[in-house]
């Protein structure tokens, strides 16, 4: 239809092929019919062919037309419905794709909900969170017997509680971003339309308050600073707020990212487990200081990395980043140094292991993962948001991997 389009734009739609001023007898073929004495000329398939299509795109074009222009003239509560219909219609899609022409069933409603909820909780987020808890809270377990059931049940309050925190964090980031992921992340509901303003506020703030509120009779004090330190670090990061909406500063953007993933999620939800639910002194153990300080350097690759396909819309919007000042290409790059130096300290704290089989497991899945990193970083189109994209979420595969191999190094 853009085709259609372009062509009406440029004059009458020529009937003529390329060259041809005018029609060929030959271009008329003789028919009889059993009723005239004589052959009456008609036009050929392939004139038919031309007419029909012409008829066809001058149709469209009507319609589009006075389509359009009745737009101007309805409530505004229409004009987005309109404008959608005008948009298939001029684009080429089959105006049946947008979802509003399907039935509503309860079903596809409830699946719309569901699929809008998903994409708001940013779920690699929910992923790496619940994975990182789980990781750091069997660095507390001593022996067998510490599999018990109060250690699932410790375990299952922290991740609800911080999962809820999550969603507040990722939900706020939403609602002051709403502009900025028109043009980076348009498929986000709140960018998209598909929530308005006042959902995203009711859903951010009931997540803190139930959040708060688990935490507050769990009775874990560790638990609680952990929901409180995050909270506050995710407001101060993207409220719009004198002094605040520290994201538009790429050292304390990637600072806020640090804490927590890196510094409160390894030791508050490792305190956790360690003080609430078995009752034993605080120590630090040589597995949670490795994991603190390889998180850190994963949650700066993080908080660098997830700029580099965004920098469109952060350099429209003022948003200072990294990759804004020094280019993708340099951004990227720095990233796989810095987890390539990482994996490289991994593999030598795995080899003084005094456990053969932790020192086994830990050398070669971190050589592995290494060599995965590499092999993928070579193969990445700069020049493609996509494939950026791509590699940003599997620099998340990498995170989630990490903590698999973390409870074994011993």
């Amino acid at each position: 239809m853009d085709a259609f389009i372009l062509g009406s734009g440029t004059g009458r739609y020529s009937l003529f092929a390329p060259g041809r001023s005018s029609w060929r007898s030959n271009d008329l073929k003789r028919v009889h019919f059993p009723s005239s004495p004589k052959g009456v000329k008609v036009p050929s398939c392939n004139s038919c062919n031309i007419i029909e299509k012409f008829c066809i795109k001058r149709s469209w074009q009507h319609i589009v037309k006075h389509y359009a222009r009745g737009i101007q003239g309805t409530p505004a509560a229409f004009q987005k419905s309109n404008t959608k219909f005008l948009v298939n219609a001029t684009s080429g899609h089959p105006l049946e794709s947008d979802p509003g022409a399907y039935p509503k069933t309860p079903w596809n409603s409830v699946k719309n909900v569901l699929d809008a909820f998903y994409r708001f909780s940013r779920p690699h987020t929910v992923i790496g969170t619940a994975l990182s808890i789980v990781s750091v809270s069997l660095l507390a377990v001593e022996k067998v017997s510490d599999i018990s059931s109060p250690f699932f049940t410790g375990v299952l309050e922290a991740v609800v509680a911080a999962l809820m925190m999550n969603i507040y964090i990722v939900g706020l980031n939403q609602l002051s971003d709403i502009e900025i992921d028109k043009v980076n992340k348009p498929y986000l509901p709140l960018a998209s339309g598909e929530y308005s303003t006042f959902t995203g506020i009711m859903i951010v703030t009931s997540f803190s308050v139930m959040s708060f509120w688990l935490g507050w009779i769990v009775g874990s004090w560790p638990l609680f600073w952990a929901l409180f330190v995050s909270f506050l670090l995710g407001t101060a990061y993207s409220v719009n707020l004198p002094l605040l909406r520290w994201k538009r500063f790429a050292l304390v953007a990637a600072m806020c990212i640090l804490a927590v993933r890196a510094v409160i999620v390894q030791l508050a939800f490792y305190l956790h487990i360690q003080t609430h639910v078995f009752g034993r002194p605080a120590i630090f153990p040589k597995p949670l200081i490795f994991a603190t300080a390889f998180m850190s350097f994963f949650s700066v690759v993080i908080a660098l990395f997830k700029d580099i396909p965004d920098i469109e819309g952060d350099k429209i919007f003022g948003i200072r980043s990294y990759t804004v000042r020094l280019g993708q290409e340099r951004v990227f790059w720095t990233c796989i140094s810095l987890l390539e130096m990482a994996y490289g300290v991994s593999i030598l704290v795995g080899a003084t292991s005094s456990y053969t089989w932790s020192k086994v497991i830990t050398v070669l899945g971190h050589s592995i993962l290494a060599s995965i990193l590499w092999i993928r970083a070579k193969s990445v189109d700069l020049k493609s948001k996509a494939a950026i994209t791509s590699c940003y979420m599997f620099i998340w595969k990498l995170f989630y991997a990490e903590y698999f191999l973390i409870p074994l190094l011993r």
